[in-house]
């Protein structure tokens, strides 16, 4: 990714709360004559915002959720693109959609890009614009690093590495989703110097990945006595924690969030090799019904109201301006105690992931499932 992802942190931090004042005024008429039909991650849209939403614009919205970028990809493969008409993966998937015709260009005019970080559009544009069409609006952001108890790990903040989930000391209390595992193994063993390749080359061509992942996969099955749990989903994710023992883990912010908001006595920290850092936003499937009611979404959640009111549901990072500056102290708090200003320049953005990546990836992680 040629786009400097300082700059894009530093857009991030640096944005104000003073935002374009946004007109919905696109095709208001046809956008209210059928629902908008919302697929996007659990959790992503509540009660109180589908309301806001219909309040600003009139249009009626449903939200139907999905726990992975897989779920949704083989659902739009199943219906051809058809069923929904906006969803929301993350930007390094965008050109796998494209590869079986399930999405449309936006039309970039019909956006109220003026509320939106300067930042977050220009690092959207690795995987969201193809062959110079964008398919992309982002929306919001996050990482995945290590979460853990306070009470039960003993954690040094200021060398913490993915090597640290598979202390003994930890015993059976380890938590981690297979296919991220495998990466967060092989940054570790590539900063040791134990990889045939760059991990990065890994996501170039199938040679390189499964010369690094038969390397990975070897030190991860060394490991898997460690595990209390696999999880795929963020419930799960919380679950681990919450009831299944888990003491750490490889997982989002916003699980760490979440168990804090509940009392729990959780820190959330960036391994010295770099979060697994992400972006999502809209998308308009190939044969949406109401794609007028899409940028009617797209231009209400680019104000500080919507975006504010994302981030205290999700824990994520809303790329929407001056949502930052609407968030009660607490949210911030996490934002600040989980990153130094170090972690954020060092994030691992995830790289374009090619059907044949996933397919290969795909198969690693069922053999490290099952091993």
């Amino acid at each position: 990714m040629s786009f400097t992802r300082r700059r894009f942190l530093k857009g991030t931090l640096a944005a104000g709360a003073a935002a374009a004042v946004p007109s919905f005024y696109i095709n208001k008429v046809l956008a209210q004559e059928q629902t908008l039909r919302i697929y996007a991650w659990a959790g992503y849209f509540t009660d109180e915002m589908l309301a806001d939403f219909t309040e600003k614009t009139g249009i009626r919205a449903t939200f139907t959720p999905y726990g992975t970028n897989d779920e949704l990809m083989n659902s739009l493969r199943a219906t051809d693109g058809t069923g929904f008409d906006v969803i929301m993966p993350t930007v390094d998937r965008v050109p796998g959609y494209l590869d079986y015709d399930l999405v449309q260009p936006l039309d970039e005019s019909r956006i109220n890009w003026s509320g939106a970080l300067d930042s977050a559009i220009e690092g959207s544009e690795v995987g969201g614009v193809v062959d110079g069409r964008r398919y992309f609006a982002p929306s919001d952001w996050g990482t995945e690093a290590i979460t853990w108890h306070r009470r039960d790990a003993n954690i040094d903040r200021a060398n913490l590495s993915y090597a640290d989930l598979w202390n003994p000391e930890h015993g059976q209390g380890v938590t981690v989703r297979g296919h991220s595992a495998l990466v967060g193994i092989g940054l570790w063993l590539e900063r040791e110097g134990r990889l045939p390749h760059p991990l990065l080359d890994s996501y170039k061509s199938e040679e390189a990945m499964r010369a690094n992942f038969d390397v990975i996969l070897e030190e991860a099955v060394k490991q898997k006595q460690m595990l209390v749990q696999f999880w795929d989903t963020e419930n799960e994710a919380q679950a681990a924690f919450r009831t299944n023992g888990a003491i750490i883990g490889q997982t989002w912010d916003s699980t760490a969030f979440r168990l804090r908001q509940e009392g729990e006595d959780i820190a959330y920290g960036a391994p010295k090799e770099g979060a697994m850092a992400w972006m999502e936003g809209f998308v308009i499937p190939k044969n949406a019904q109401n794609p007028d009611a899409v940028y009617e979404l797209i231009n209400w959640y680019y104000t500080p109201e919507a975006g504010a009111m994302f981030v205290k549901a999700t824990g994520y990072n809303s790329t929407s301006k001056g949502a930052t500056e609407l968030l009660p102290d607490e949210t911030r708090q996490f934002f600040t105690d989980s990153y130094t200003e170090q972690d954020l320049a060092n994030l691992w953005w995830w790289p374009i992931q090619e059907p044949w990546y996933v397919a290969l990836r795909n198969e690693y992680q069922d053999r490290y499932l099952s091993a």
